[in-house]
């Protein structure tokens, strides 16, 4: 399927939340099997070799990536955001809390990737997505709110999760600045530059790699979930913009949380379920938001498809 009409990159979009929120339950698994750190950075190394032979497969042999000079400190930026502190964030927030709970926080990543987008970026919006995220921070509250829930949500294991977010939601922005460049080689830089950092760690600490089938289990898991999926985010991000590609990815907790709730029968409570009321309306708000009004663009050149209704304040200096 080509991915250079808007309709086809919100599929992008939903496809990217599908492969991103089954990583979570599924690596909550393996937790207990290594550390967070060298957990972390096996799920991205699966994630950069995997892409990395994509990418030879597709263009028969190496090709040099279409990056200007201005755009490689954005793209390390996002590396280190996105790909080093946010995955070891989130490994540290599932061991202190249930994977079904983990998942609903993460759609926090959404409301704070729009928050940055509008404020820093100065990416349009409406009344509807700014309703929506407010329920979904209401909804992150309840999650959060200590004695709030029978799950083993602690303030600690919260605070790390939504720690995890805003360095994801700062990734996001970051590489909505170089998304015209190829997907595959940037997700692929990014899963292999945090490979190395986290597993080198690990191992520096004295940390040893666990039996192959655990570590191929773990390379599968970040190869789809973080991979694949953020190769088809970047897709998103080109033509959606941040804000948006973040609002159709809130629907990735909710395939977590469903999947810990039906394969692992993870125990939820009525604040459990509260939360994700809330956090489900604000997503039915952000996919049935419509963007329309009349607005006039100038004459442009640049390398990737134009869309007027879904890209109005970014720089096509290259």
């Amino acid at each position: 399927m080509r991915f250079d009409k808007p309709s086809n990159a919100v599929i992008a979009a939903l496809a990217a939340a599908a492969l991103f929120g089954a990583s979570t339950p599924l690596a909550k698994q393996f937790v207990g099997d290594m550390s967070a750190l060298l957990l972390a950075g096996l799920l991205y190394l699966g994630s950069g070799v995997g892409l990395a032979l994509l990418r030879l497969l597709r263009d028969r042999g190496w090709r040099s990536p279409a990056l200007t000079a201005a755009q490689w400190p954005w793209l390390l930026a996002a590396v280190a955001c996105g790909g080093v502190l946010a995955p070891t964030l989130l490994m540290l927030g599932l061991a202190r809390m249930s994977a079904a709970s983990a998942s609903l926080l993460l759609n926090l990543e959404g409301v704070l990737t729009a928050l940055l987008a509008w404020i820093v970026f100065k990416e349009a919006t409406d009344r509807r997505v700014v309703l929506g995220m407010l329920l979904i921070a209401l909804g992150a509250a309840l999650l959060a709110w200590p004695g709030g829930t029978e799950l083993a949500v602690g303030t600690v294991g919260a605070a790390l999760v939504v720690l995890a977010c805003l360095c994801w939601a700062l990734d996001n922005n970051l590489t909505r600045q170089v998304s015209s460049a190829d997907a595959l080689f940037i997700a692929g830089l990014k899963g292999l530059s945090a490979a190395v950092i986290n597993i080198g760690l690990a191992l520096a600490s004295a940390q040893s790699l666990p039996v192959w089938g655990v570590t191929s289990s773990v390379l599968l898991i970040g190869f789809l979930g973080y991979g694949l999926s953020l190769a088809l985010f970047v897709v998103a991000l080109r033509h959606l913009g941040s804000a948006r590609t973040g609002a159709y990815f809130s629907a990735a907790p909710f395939i977590g949380a469903a999947i810990a709730l039906g394969l692992f029968h993870e125990a939820t409570s009525a604040w459990f379920w509260g939360a994700g009321v809330l956090m489900a309306a604000g997503l039915y708000l952000h996919l049935t938001e419509r963007h329309e009004h009349p607005h006039w663009h100038g004459e442009i050149q640049h390398s990737h498809a134009h869309f007027p209704d879904v890209e109005h304040r970014h720089d096509h200096g290259h």
